[in-house]
């Protein structure tokens, strides 16, 4: 196992999140929830723009509740004035740059015609409470650790230049930052015990369970190695079952979301997800409303990733 994800460190990381006290995580579910249903009960797009700058004013309030400055990086695209939202943790000696740069990141738009409370209110509200269960955290000198909560990853922007993860990833890129990983929680909060209930992309199904009931840690090819510590480490922090992906971007769903931004400017990044499409049966519906997402099986993949995180930030 890298060193990145060491057995000591990992135990260090769980034991900082432990020192918070149980309490803390307790409610975790609860509060899952109501950032959900704060974000994500009406669909919030740039269709809908009173909607949208709703959810934006709800993770600054929530975040700066959190003792965290936020910063705005506001942009015009197709005559709309939007903007991604970003905090950070650093350790950096005053006037210099990161060495070494993590991103956690989700968006908090929704696709037209709906809510969005799974895509995506459900990784906004993860990226929320990693920011809150992680303020405390001491990066190891060096790093830093950005929360970034990006607009336009749907339709009509997806995949173009109006999409706000592109437009973050390549100001880092210009300014020649050192991403060593990005993190992005996509669509994390539906589970099913069912036969059946899981699907994949041809030529997959045959090496994974047929239950839709795991965390998937996914990347293309070209990020294998991270997806890989990442999955490892996550299944050393917490029991809740896991599984991971790498394979060629060609591959249905590999490259859906805000990872495929910094793969494209050369960063490894993963996509963390319960699948989306291929098990959740209200994807980009008018039904894919906060009453349909499973809260206690979130709280536990977001209790894990915070160790993941802890770790990532505390290795040398």
């Amino acid at each position: 196992m890298s060193t990145l994800f060491n057995t000591t460190v990992i135990a260090a990381a769980c034991m900082l999140s432990a020192s918070a006290g149980a309490a803390q995580q307790a409610d975790l579910p609860a509060r899952l929830a109501g950032h959900v249903r704060a974000i994500a009960s009406t669909e919030h797009n740039t269709g809908t723009p009173a909607e949208l700058e709703k959810a934006a004013l709800y993770i600054e309030a929530t975040l700066a509740a959190q003792g965290y400055t936020v910063r705005r990086d506001e942009y015009v695209f197709d005559g709309h004035k939007v903007r991604n939202l970003e905090v950070s943790i650093s350790n950096t000696a005053p006037g210099k740059q990161p060495e070494r740069i993590y991103i956690v990141g989700a968006h908090y738009d929704s696709a037209p015609g709906t809510p969005g409370a799974n895509d995506n209110g459900s990784g906004t509200a993860a990226v929320l409470e990693l920011a809150r269960l992680l303020k405390g955290l001491v990066p190891a000198p060096g790093k830093e650790l950005k929360f970034v909560l990006f607009v336009n990853e749907e339709p009509p922007y997806y995949n173009g230049p109006g999409m706000g993860s592109r437009r973050h990833a390549r100001a880092l890129k210009a300014r020649g930052a050192n991403v060593e990983a990005a993190l992005i929680l996509e669509t994390i909060g539906y589970y099913s015990n069912a036969s059946n209930s899981q699907r994949y992309p041809p030529g997959i199904g045959a090496f994974y369970p047929d239950q839709g009931n795991f965390i998937g840690f996914v990347s293309t090819l070209g990020s294998m190695g991270l997806v890989r510590r990442t999955v490892s480490a996550f299944r050393d922090a917490s029991p809740f079952p896991a599984q991971a992906l790498a394979a060629p971007s060609f591959v249905r769903g590999v490259t859906w979301s805000d990872h495929t931004s910094y793969n494209l400017e050369g960063y490894s990044a993963i996509m963390i997800t319960d699948t989306a499409t291929m098990r959740y049966p209200h994807y980009h519906t008018s039904a894919d409303t906060p009453d349909k997402l499973d809260y206690a099986s979130m709280s536990k993949v977001v209790e894990g990733m915070s160790s993941v995180i802890g770790a990532m930030l505390q290795g040398r």
